[in-house]
């Protein structure tokens, strides 16, 4: 027990080290946040110069299953052998895999290199996470949510105005050499001032578990990815894949229970706070992520932004959620109160998602501003909150493996809101098209629902007119769904139990669901 290091000590030894690491981390952080979005301007150009446009949502989908599959195994593999090593041969992984991307010669080399790169992301954020839960106790931590909220909104704000000056001026390769200095300064920082016990478990890693939760995670993302896109969601290669997945996951909770060192412990679940958190980070990671998408969506098709203010246009959103970010971890750190924030948080959501669903062709951007900036309140409060709760539900030994979880289930959350959202959307606009412009709405629509600005540019006036009422209706289905998915966020969150954090109060007070933890940090 004596060689865990403990969160009350090390700031108080070296609080300079301390900042230094955070900075690392942040920067890190912002590697893993800022690649899709700055990769998703440069996609047109990368197409143009490679080809393969018929392979393109693979560039996307490469990583993103690299990513969701990997992000257990790397939370595992740092509670066993030493978080520091681990999340240094990540962000290596990682820039390894930038710098392969930007070195790609044509489309199937762009593809195996991102799940490369997906490979190390997938340790990135947890690595960030349970780092954070080492160094800083819960009680301590929520006075770092501003910071880690900031970090998430530069890099939603930033990434697509960065994305496009990047590939404008230096070319699309520089949108992945762009993450090697960056990645360097992160590992020279926590080389030499990260100090945490090496470890060395004498279990041998779970690679049946591995595998059975990987192929699992993957049949998983393929159905939310290619269903009602590439394939009819009741087609046979979708039943199949839900199949695969489904036997793939009983298989895997089957075998963690008889597992010696499992990837997923599964009496992390015993705890009610953990579990409730992971829906609540799935609910999250749907909202979150869908509304980002249709957002600038509807600014440009509707509202007549362009691409680059509509990315602009989100700063009410992100604003909202930077503030009440730090306003939350400033009240948790003060009073180690944290049971309003995933309430409230969880109802305000829902409030914005239907105040977004009733925008129309006639809404001001001032109005949806105002709705966008009581979304944002809402995603404030989670964002931080849930993974903070979730580390304070688990022994110190399995840090790494709750946050794995949380941030997976976000990702999940992420992926099945994109698609579901996405789905109804499509359908919606492709069936408004066809009401108002007839059989010129549905030739308008039939390859994509999505139109950029310079096929909107070229429609005829009614054509024009017809779509964007198409969109406003659209995504008034996308943002009625979000509101009714955060209804189960809010069920969630009632349910909720405030455990004391570790400092708290005294440490020789009871700490139901963080008593290991409490006995490891008297014992130090």
């Amino acid at each position: 027990m004596a060689d865990v290091q403990t969160a009350d000590a090390v700031p108080e030894k070296q609080p300079r080290s301390v900042r230094v690491v955070l900075l690392a981390l942040m920067i890190t952080m912002m590697l893993a946040m800022l690649d899709n979005m700055i990769i998703g301007t440069a996609m047109p150009t990368i197409v143009g110069e490679l080809g393969g446009l018929a392979h393109l949502s693979w560039v996307v989908t490469a990583y993103t299953l690299a990513t969701a599959a990997s992000t257990p195994l790397w939370g595992k593999l740092g509670d066993m052998y030493g978080r520091k090593g681990v999340f240094m041969s990540s962000i290596v992984l990682f820039l390894i895999g930038s710098a392969l991307s930007g070195m790609a010669q044509d489309m199937g080399q762009l593809i195996g290199f991102r799940a490369v790169q997906g490979l190390g992301a997938g340790g990135l954020m947890v690595g960030v996470m349970a780092i954070i839960g080492d160094l800083i106790p819960p009680r301590e931590r929520g006075r770092y949510q501003g910071m880690m909220a900031g970090v998430m909104a530069l890099a939603m704000i930033g990434g697509p105005l960065v994305g496009g000056t990047i590939t404008d001026h230096w070319g699309w390769r520089w949108a992945f050499y762009i993450n090697l200095p960056l990645g360097v300064v992160a590992l020279a920082a926590i080389s030499a001032v990260l100090h945490l016990p090496k470890k060395r478990a004498q279990a041998r890693i779970d690679y049946l578990g591995a595998g059975l939760l990987t192929v699992g995670i993957t049949a998983i993302v393929l159905v939310t990815t290619w269903g009602g896109t590439e394939y009819a969601w009741t087609s046979a290669r979708i039943m199949e894949l839900i199949g695969i997945g489904v036997a793939s996951l009983v298989g895997f909770a089957f075998w963690q229970t008889k597992a010696a060192e499992p990837v997923l412990p599964l009496h992390i679940f015993r705890s009610r706070n953990f579990t409730l958190m992971s829906v609540i980070g799935f609910v999250a990671g749907f909202v979150m992520f869908g509304a980002t998408l249709f957002l600038p969506l509807y600014q440009q098709s509707v509202q007549g932004a362009s691409a680059t203010n509509s990315g602009l246009l989100l700063l009410p959103m992100l604003g909202a959620m930077l503030v009440t970010s730090m306003v939350a971890g400033r009240v948790t750190t003060s009073s180690g109160r944290y049971y309003v924030f995933p309430v409230a948080g969880s109802a305000l959501m829902a409030v914005g998602l239907y105040l977004l669903s009733t925008m129309d062709t006639g809404t001001s951007r001032l109005t949806s501003g105002v709705f966008m900036a009581v979304v944002g309140l809402g995603m404030g409060c989670l964002m931080q909150v849930t993974m903070l709760v979730a580390q304070n539900s688990v022994e110190m030994k399995d840090m790494g493996v709750a946050s794995s979880s949380t941030t997976l289930f976000r990702t999940l959350g992420s992926s099945f809101g994109v698609a579901i959202m996405g789905a109804l959307f499509n359908h919606r606009v492709q069936d408004v098209m066809a009401e108002r412009a007839g059989a010129l709405g549905s030739k308008v629509t039939e390859q994509s629902a999505q139109l950029d600005a310079a096929s909107l540019a070229k429609l005829p006036p009614a054509a024009r007119e017809a779509y964007q009422h198409a969109v406003s209706a659209g995504t008034h289905s996308a943002f009625l769904l979000g509101a009714a998915v955060t209804l189960v966020a809010l069920v969630a969150a009632v349910f909720v139990k405030e455990v004391p954090l570790k400092g708290a109060g005294p440490k020789t007070e009871p700490v139901p669901e963080a008593e290991t933890e409490t006995v490891v940090a008297e014992k130090v």
